[in-house]
């Protein structure tokens, strides 16, 4: 019985009535003392006796007797006269158990046999090796530690119903192994993270979630109110103002893998509640910012993939190579060779050609942002392999430092892989007279009606007054890696309770 299997089908009746069924044996369960025990000590996991004991024959194996005693859920059974067979799964992997009348008594194997598909059981016995060469579990001892009243998927739950999947994702978590892998993975690869980064001497560090002024980005945020302090306040929507209020006061390194909040519209790349991983490094540039983005990426490629050449949606992705840097503008012209330079610094073929493809005219004046959304209209899309895309307007990065060399715009990279944006990071902008002039625009821009300019953060220019060094920053979309590092092709599938409308 492998992992494969899908659980065995209840007795064709309707859901109520099975529920009803489970209930009433509960109930007599409940008759004959405690219904959900907890005594039970498990002392060892399926996934950790299949790689320690699957290579020894049955010969080897058998005369040992091992001793063990494992709990989990049972997802297949097979209840005969005298011998009966179960699938046991734990969070390790599954593990057959053989029952019979010799080793935990008639009584025993008899109230077995009327044990449900998802029940909780605990086993003690001893391991042997079937005819077939499985490893098995042979039972002295059994126990029903949770009586489970509802009844498992009959099919491959989600595949019918992707709703369903999201909604009642521990069902889910039960029957799909693939559900499973992804959830593992997404863990290792924040550890990874976290590892890279305190292996480059960052310090991990926590910023409030609801801050009093929305800032650190140009979205839209939730509202809240806190009623002792009567006031509203705000459900973060990037934690980077807070990180270089840190680097101001000495600690020249910092990350955080934070979860932010946008009150804005649901996608296969957007959720309201989102993860990332922020990080500031005092006496560096946007070029360290990129090469460090880069490095984290393909670490946890290696950690989770085995490889930094993956393959997402059935064509490769390299992460292994040099990331790729383009500016906008030549990104623009080498997937639309036929566009002139006159023709980009056009303003009204811009919004000509914006609308053409699909795009919003953008409320910030000028040609960079009218060259920014013609490049998310006819270019992002078809950037597979992972490339930084660099010299945005000022206009539309109010937190990144102006160039010394290139008039209108920043120090400002995006990393898109796969079509999509990835990471977001810039040379900060550190002198306080023109962060206190942007934000000014930024308001006048709220005034006109923009939902996601920002606000005017008198604190964090105060903070700046005092000195921010020269200083770098980058964030990375972890539930977007995620997707990418496990082949999903919605975010739904990489977070583990996404967003759903109520039922």
């Amino acid at each position: 019985m492998s992992e494969q299997n899908t659980p065995q089908t209840e007795p064709q009746l309707d859901e109520n009535q099975i529920i009803a069924l489970r209930r009433e044996k509960l109930n007599e369960i409940r008759k004959q003392g405690v219904a959900f025990p907890n005594r039970f000590k498990r002392d060892a996991f399926a996934g950790d006796l299949h790689a320690q004991y699957d290579a020894l024959s049955k010969e080897e194996l058998d005369p040992q007797g091992v001793p063990v005693k494992v709990a989990g859920r049972m997802m297949l059974q097979r209840a005969m006269g005298k011998a009966s067979f179960a699938t046991l799964q734990d969070m390790s992997g599954q593990i057959q158990v053989y029952v019979n009348n010799q080793g935990v008594g008639e009584d025993v194997h008899n109230a077995f046999k009327h044990w449900d598909l998802g029940d909780i059981i605990g086993v003690e016995g001893t391991l042997f090796k079937t005819n077939h060469g499985e490893l098995t579990v042979r039972a002295a001892k059994l126990e029903l530690l949770s009586k489970s009243l509802r009844p498992l998927p009959s099919q491959h739950f989600g595949l019918a119903d992707q709703e369903q999947k999201y909604r009642r994702r521990y069902v889910d978590l039960i029957v799909n192994k693939e559900s499973r892998d992804i959830f593992v993975k997404r863990s290792q690869i924040i550890q990874t993270v976290r590892n890279y980064m305190v292996g480059e001497r960052y310090l991990e560090v926590e910023t409030p979630m609801m801050h009093p002024i929305p800032g650190g980005a140009t979205a839209k945020p939730f509202v809240t109110h806190h009623n002792a302090l009567d006031m509203p306040l705000y459900l973060r929507i990037a934690p980077e103002l807070y990180l270089k209020r840190l680097v101001v006061g000495g600690l020249e390194r910092v990350f955080e893998i934070n979860r932010s909040f946008r009150n804005e519209g649901m996608s296969t790349r957007h959720n309201p509640e989102f993860t990332m991983m922020e990080f500031y490094e005092a006496f560096c540039t946007y070029e360290r910012m990129m090469e460090m983005t880069e490095g984290v990426i393909r670490a946890c490629a290696k950690a989770v993939c085995g490889t930094a050449k993956i393959t997402y949606n059935g064509k490769e992705v390299d992460l292994e190579s040099p990331f790729e840097r383009l500016t906008i503008l030549d990104a623009i012209k080498k997937y639309n060779p036929q566009y002139t330079d006159a023709q980009l610094q056009d303003e009204a073929w811009l919004k000509q050609e914006i609308v053409k493809h699909g795009e919003k005219i953008p409320p910030s004046p000028g040609i960079g942002s009218l060259q920014l959304a013609l490049f998310e209209g006819c270019a992002e899309g078809k950037l597979w392999n992972p490339t930084f895309i660099i010299d945005y307007p000022v206009e539309v990065s109010p937190l990144a430092r102006a160039s010394d060399t290139k008039p209108g715009l920043t120090d400002r990279f995006e990393l898109f892989v796969v079509g999509r944006e990835l990471a977001n990071g810039y040379s900060e902008l550190n002198d306080p007279e023109d962060q206190s002039a942007r934000f000014k625009a930024q308001v006048a821009q709220k005034d006109a009606g923009d939902d996601e300019a920002m606000h005017y953060d008198a604190d964090y220019i105060r903070a700046m007054e005092y000195g921010l060094p020269p200083t770098g920053g980058s964030g990375i979309g972890l539930d977007r890696l995620v997707m990418l590092l496990t082949d999903a092709q919605t975010i739904r599938d990489v977070i583990l309770f996404p967003q759903m409308r109520p039922e």
